[in-house]
């Protein structure tokens, strides 16, 4: 994937932010309670910076969880809805590159969704700029639980009908190995890892809607991005005849404690 691709992929959220919004996983209790422990820290009270924050799926569970939370947010459309959707909680332009935030500010930084669009080249440094000693970098994605025949199934559909925008197949979508290492491949950072299962009912168009929020749709037109969702609705409800689909989510997390 050339830079100018990946930056293509990163920026088109911000003309789907509300569908973003409305249709995107949320995060379990449980992975919130991991976080606490690997970061050895209590939520309430913690000085946290979501990066990526996007529309503020997780920024929202932070502040609900009693942390003192600022969003980093690049894109103008997301950051627009996510000041729509909370308008009670601070949000500030900036990418994990380079941090608008002062040296030893924070004592968590949160990338939920996000670190994938850093270069860890710049955003470990960054990290460990802002945190405070004894604080903690945190790092999470919804996974696909590839266990699920349905879901490994779609993936691999996925994989095939936009493998010209940045689709991989199922085998490569879920690394629990590899995360570490591609999140920080200096190894300045020691991840410790866990991996958060959960799952949420939705009808078949909230399904769709979500999945044709992810990058590769965007990017790659509305056109070729129907052709998929027309057919998948079609399987789809060959799996879900009541029209409720069951998505089944690993959120993989990853912390490391700032020397």
């Amino acid at each position: 994937m050339t830079a100018s691709f990946h930056t293509s992929r990163a920026h088109s959220f911000n003309a789907a932010a509300a569908q973003y919004a409305a249709n995107r996983p949320s995060y379990p209790p449980a992975l919130f309670d991991a976080i606490e422990e690997l970061a050895d820290r209590p939520l309430t009270g913690t000085r946290v910076a979501d990066v990526g924050a996007g529309t503020g799926i997780a920024t929202a569970l932070l502040h609900a969880r009693g942390a003192e939370v600022v969003a980093v947010e690049p894109g103008s459309g997301m950051a627009e809805q996510f000041r729509r959707t909370h308008p009670r909680i601070p949000i500030v332009r900036g990418d994990g590159n380079d941090l608008p935030l002062l040296a030893d500010s924070v004592d968590l930084l949160t990338y939920a969704q996000s670190w994938h669009w850093t270069d860890p080249a710049r955003a470990v440094p960054e990290a460990c700029r802002v945190l405070r000693p004894g604080g903690a970098l945190a790092l999470w994605w919804n996974t696909y639980a590839l266990d699920v025949p349905w879901i490994a199934g779609q993936v691999d559909r996925v994989a095939e009908h936009f493998k010209d925008y940045g689709a991989h197949p199922a085998v490569e979508v879920n690394g629990n190995g590899a995360r570490s290492a591609l999140a920080d491949p200096s190894g300045r950072l020691a991840f410790a890892h866990r991996v958060v299962r959960w799952s949420r009912h939705v009808p078949v168009d909230t399904h769709l809607a979500n999945i044709g929020s992810h990058s590769m749709f965007l990017v790659a037109g509305e056109d070729h991005a129907d052709v998929f969702l027309t057919e998948e609705r079609r399987i789809l409800l060959e799996h879900f005849p009541e029209g409720t689909v069951e998505e089944t989510y690993d959120v993989e997390l990853l912390v490391a404690v700032n020397a």
